[in-house]
């Protein structure tokens, strides 16, 4: 069972995906619990993610199902070995929200993220001051232990980025350049961040002009994910005043993937973008001079 008597993210994928080819090959999960000589009961918790299904069952569900490909099988395999595997953030969770550690499972597994933010820099992007004024700017106390171990965990976060081991996209919207909600030493030097980090082969940073808008449903901050070598969407976390939601439904998916594929067309190019944030960062110096 998942550590804590509830599904972890990696549990929920194999889960889904489990299901998604169950359902393709038209069969019941009766059936499928004859197939590995277990109760339905079995079957449903695998497919919600409330137990992991061993090697052995995941190779009999997907030959019942037809599933020939060794990558697919492979990488349904190596998933059920991960889901329990202790993750570089558990040493911090004293410190972290469940839903947040969720978030960072998912991301950490990612090859492709994808990320629209209406109001702060990206976590991904953030410099450690500007985190810390991020962190303590927010309406609720928060101990200066926990400052210190959340800004840790963000560095930590960034290091797959810094390393190249996924392709990251992030959409800004223009008053988070040129508006700083926080004091402007470390607006800058953020701006100087965002600029080196979008010089990166694996990193893309866009600027949504005023003169686009919003587009409509895509108001409120949040970030999808891929795992595998083609982009295709598996999972988006939103950002709300209670947390992080990670959502996996597909009918989800598909919306969150139309709205960032809407907002990426409205956005500047990269190189506009990087000339609005030089612009920017140009005039914060000649205001203070």
């Amino acid at each position: 069972m998942p550590a804590g008597g509830r599904p972890t993210v990696r549990s929920r994928r194999l889960g889904a995906a489990l299901r998604k080819h169950r359902q393709a090959a038209g069969l019941d999960q009766p059936q499928v619990a004859e197939v590995i000589v277990a109760s339905q009961a079995r079957v449903s918790r695998i497919e919600t993610g409330h137990v992991t299904a061993r090697p052995i069952e995941i190779r009999a569900m997907l030959a019942a199902y037809g599933v020939e490909d060794p990558e697919v099988c492979e990488r349904l395999e190596e998933l059920a070995k991960s889901a329990h595997r202790r993750g570089w953030w558990l040493e911090h969770a004293a410190h972290l929200r469940a839903d947040y550690v969720d978030h960072i499972s998912v991301e950490d597994d990612a090859t492709y993220i994808r990320e629209w933010q209406p109001v702060l820099v990206p976590g991904l992007l953030q410099t450690p001051t500007y985190a810390r004024a991020a962190i303590t700017a927010g309406p609720g106390y928060v101990a200066d232990e926990r400052v210190e171990q959340l800004i840790k965990v963000r560095k930590a976060r960034q290091a797959k980025i810094e390393a190249g081991d996924a392709s990251y996209t992030a959409i800004i919207w223009e008053p988070v350049v040129i508006h700083p909600l926080l004091a402007i030493e470390p607006h800058r030097e953020q701006l100087e961040r965002i600029l080196e980090a979008g010089k990166k082969q694996n990193v893309t940073v866009q600027v949504l002009p005023f003169s686009a808008g919003v587009p409509v449903g895509a108001t409120s901050a949040f970030s999808s994910f891929s795992f595998d070598t083609e982009p295709v969407v598996e999972a988006v976390t939103m950002e709300n005043l209670r947390g992080t939601s990670v959502l996996e439904d597909p009918d989800d998916l598909t919306a969150y993937t139309n709205a960032f594929d809407q907002l990426r067309s409205a956005a500047l190019t990269p190189d506009a973008s990087a000339r609005l944030i030089r612009n920017a960062l140009r005039s914060s110096k000649e205001d203070a001079s």
